[in-house]
């Protein structure tokens, strides 16, 4: 795991060096050699997160092997920990690609507290709001989009944070706006009562959070991670 020299200053630069900004203004919080930007939960020792190519390990198809050559961000074994960017953020439209095993669970997290659910549901036709897609606990996806486990599934994920007043006091719920999978409208304009469970912190906050990968559930990888800055009204 790489980390930041403690300095204010030192640690600002190397903060704003992880997280590459393209023309169109998209951030790429991956820089596909280490771990630069990024930290997980404790206890760190049970950090199983690479950078590599994501591959399946045959012939059970449910554990990811890092190969080398690859620019995928990798959770390679079960009971890990959860990573998340340093940088925080609010309304945000995030891309991103996943590879989810044979049985694999693990989750997205806007904001550090929200969930759009990683879960092998691959041909699942009654949905719950565990399965993939679902924002969990809360609605479950309008359709099964999932491609066969070992395959790569496209998100975009519409999110705008929640909003506060002066006093701290929350004026208007957190609302995904719409998710995609693979090009399939899972949801549109779910408003969030509150966080989804084991997020960051557990809270809902005007200063803006991290985007969190569950890391403890199962191995997964994550690749062409894209965050734009949305600033919705």
């Amino acid at each position: 795991m790489f980390h930041c020299p403690t300095r204010t200053l030192i640690a600002l630069l190397c903060l704003m060096t992880s997280n590459v900004a393209a023309d169109d203004g998209k951030i790429a919080p991956l820089n596909g050699k280490d771990l630069s930007g990024w930290t997980t939960k404790e206890p760190k020792s049970r950090n199983h997160w690479k950078i590599g190519k994501a591959g399946l390990k045959q012939p059970d198809k449910q554990n990811i092997v890092a190969n080398k050559g690859g620019k995928a961000l990798i959770n390679t074994q079960s009971r890990g920990v959860d990573i998340y960017t340093l940088q925080k953020f609010s309304d945000v439209r995030i891309e991103l690609e996943v590879m989810v095993p044979k049985d694999s669970n693990s989750g997205i997290y806007v904001m550090g507290e929200y969930e759009v659910q990683v879960f092998d549901s691959f041909g699942k036709q009654d949905l719950n709001g565990g399965d993939m897609g679902a924002i969990y606990g809360a609605a479950p996806p309008r359709t099964n989009a999932q491609t066969e486990p070992g395959t790569w599934n496209k998100y975009v994920i519409d999110f705008r944070a929640p909003r506060f007043d002066s006093t701290g006091t929350r004026t208007e719920k957190a609302k995904f706006i719409k998710v995609e999978l693979n090009g399939q409208i899972l949801h549109e304009n779910v408003e969030m009562n509150g966080p989804t469970p084991s997020g960051v912190t557990g809270k809902e906050t005007p200063a803006g959070g991290p985007l969190m990968f569950q890391g403890d559930h199962g191995p997964v990888a994550f690749r062409n991670i894209t965050i734009q800055i949305a600033n919705r009204p």
